[in-house]
């Protein structure tokens, strides 16, 4: 009879999953305090998208630095650092006291952000078996998606019981806790935590992807030369561009248009992040069922492929909702397609990147919130050029479309270096 396994692994997930919690806490608590920071700073609806998009492009600019240190100096020391200096920009939002203040401190806050999810990759690199990658890479960024949903309405209602300025002090506090915590309990490698058995270890080792014999550091002009690293930059936009309307704008928006309240628009707004949580675990069990049937390059492709399908199915239909709640839910469909990417875009990064999968991952993060960035200033901007919402649904749409194409291009199996 075969020995089982311990799981203590699980640890590794587990906490990758409540980082990416709190991450998405604090990046989506601007989205219910939007109205209340507009009033108390006297902001217009396109300076507000300037405050979204300084987080988008710190955010995307120092995914790449982020990666790469982890990548040099280990994930334990670099994360827990990242995780201290989001932190303290997110009490520092609380403490704007007018429009340029408040873009310094987002976009700080965004640089703070930006290596989180690029240093979890290298990790997972090093603690993850290759066929539990795809599921381990669901719950990671489920947890993102269930993060932001419950705190929409969450926040919603704190903010009317202590005011905007006092969540973000709050939410400051528990992540500086948090990253103590990270870095008492966290290992850069199995095979240097205590806590994990010898049996345990070797099996990780025996089944995680295979270091070289002498460790190979890609310089970028390497990375960016890969056709699978620019397929992987390009198709990560549509996911992105959608997906930051969602944390963003779509709070607002439908308040404004459906004459909702505070809490209630709170509640519709988390509709379309559960749904992605749901795309997440989806996507990830899919990914590693059709990996275990010998299809490594198919069980990145298929996934994504119905994904960015389902991307462009829920946005044009939600033009023809005329109700919050029909319009929400064909926006949850979007979502829950453009989170069935996530799996395999993450696990693609570490397919072809190797060790440098932080370096790897960071360049395709960093041009899906370049698309970030370009979200939260198109759909106010669209919206005063043509007095209307649907140019930038169009725009997400086509984006999904030239994503399905990459996928059909990209292949899994061909790490950088194997790259003629």
């Amino acid at each position: 009879m075969a020995t089982k396994i311990p799981t203590r692994r699980y640890g590794f997930f587990a906490g990758s999953f409540l980082i990416t919690l709190l991450l998405y806490i604090d990046r989506v608590c601007i989205s219910s305090a939007k109205d209340s920071i507009s009033g108390d700073l006297n902001l217009t609806d396109i300076e507000m998208g300037w405050v979204l998009s300084a987080f988008a492009l710190g955010y995307a600019l120092f995914q790449v630095p982020g990666g790469a240190l982890g990548d040099k100096y280990g994930v334990r020391k670099v994360m827990t650092t990242i995780m201290v200096l989001w932190s303290i920009f997110t009490a520092f939002t609380g403490a704007a006291w007018n429009y340029v203040s408040m873009l310094f401190f987002r976009f700080v806050f965004g640089a703070g952000e930006a290596g989180a999810f690029p240093n979890i990759s290298r990790a997972a690199y090093s603690w993850v078996p290759l066929k539990e990658r795809g599921i381990f890479q669901g719950i990671n960024f489920s947890g993102s998606r269930l993060g932001a949903a419950f705190a929409l309405p969450l926040v919603a209602y704190l903010i009317d019981a202590w005011g905007w300025r006092a969540i973000f002090y709050f939410f400051g506090a528990v992540g500086i806790a948090s990253s103590l915590l990270f870095y008492f309990l966290f290992r850069n490698k199995p095979e240097e935590h205590p806590g994990i058995s010898e049996e345990e270890k070797n099996y990780i080792i025996k089944n995680r992807q295979q270091e070289e014999g002498v460790k190979v550091t890609l310089p970028l002009s390497k990375i960016l030369g890969s056709k699978n690293v620019i397929l992987a930059m390009i198709q990560y936009i549509g996911s992105n561009f959608i997906f930051f309307f969602m944390l963003t704008w779509l709070f607002p928006y439908i308040k404004a248009k459906y004459s909702l309240n505070l809490v209630t628009t709170g509640f519709y707004a988390m509709l379309p992040l559960l749904a992605g949580a749901v795309g997440n675990w989806v996507s990830g069990y899919t990914v590693d069922t059709i990996y275990k049937t010998g299809r490594w390059k198919l069980s990145r492709q298929i996934p994504a492929i119905i994904g960015f399908s389902l991307v462009v199915i829920g946005i044009l239909s939600s033009l023809y909702m005329e109700t919050a709640l029909g319009a929400v839910l064909c926006l949850s469909v979007a979502i829950f397609g453009a989170d069935m990417a996530l799996s395999p875009s993450w696990s693609f990064c570490m397919d072809i990147g190797k060790e440098n999968s932080g370096k790897v991952s960071g360049m395709m993060n960093m041009a899906g919130n370049l698309g970030a960035f370009t979200t939260a200033l198109a759909f106010p901007y669209l919206q005063a050029w043509t007095g209307s919402n649907d140019p930038f649904f169009y725009v997400a749409a086509f984006l999904g479309l030239v994503a399905i194409v990459c996928w059909i291009f990209m292949d899994s199996t061909k790490a950088i270096n194997d790259e003629n």
